[in-house]
């Protein structure tokens, strides 16, 4: 038996600081006529500022790559565990509206 890997197979490495992950609750969608670029960023109630957390560069074909993915794991994240709610659409050319109620503030 050979420990070779077939030539269309790539060895993907997870490195331990990145399988951590980094949480985002906002993501910035912009493009060019030959990128997408799509900020991650974390929003946190209270706070005016927000940093961009990662920033991911795709080309058109990668983002499209990525829409079908996600849409193929939407929907059998759905099918597992029932509807993800939607986020109600604004009116506004920026999209929809960001679900900034976090929960009942309070004072200590």
């Amino acid at each position: 038996m050979s420990d070779k890997k077939p030539s269309n197979q790539i060895d993907i490495q997870l490195k331990e600081d990145v399988a951590q992950g980094t949480y985002s609750n906002l993501a910035v969608i912009t493009h060019s006529s030959s990128e997408f670029v799509v900020d991650f960023v974390r929003i946190m109630p209270g706070i005016p500022k927000a940093d961009v957390k990662s920033r991911i560069i795709l080309t058109p074909e990668h983002a499209k790559r990525l829409m079908l993915a996600l849409q193929d794991n939407i929907r059998k994240f759905e099918s597992l565990h029932g509807k993800i709610k939607n986020v109600e659409e604004s009116h506004s050319p920026q999209g929809p509206i960001m679900p900034m109620g976090f929960g009942p503030t309070g004072e200590a």
